[in-house]
């Protein structure tokens, strides 16, 4: 399993090489960009969760 970006050095004494690089700000815009593009397509694809689920089940037809 990967890190992620804002967790914490795997060892505290030594700081991860990710947390070290400073980014200019056209790369951070992407990222930041990036997140909240994958955040819109996770809400779509949960949306609408408020939604209550159809207590309706169809029966097959009669034959």
């Amino acid at each position: 399993m990967g890190q992620d970006r804002k967790d914490p050095p795997l060892d505290p004494g030594k700081p991860h090489e990710k947390h070290d690089k400073d980014e200019n700000p056209a790369d951070r815009e992407k990222r930041k960009r990036h997140e909240s593009d994958n955040q819109d397509q996770a809400l779509e694809e949960t949306f609408p969760a408020s939604d209550p689920v159809s207590p309706f089940v169809p029966a097959k037809a009669p034959d």
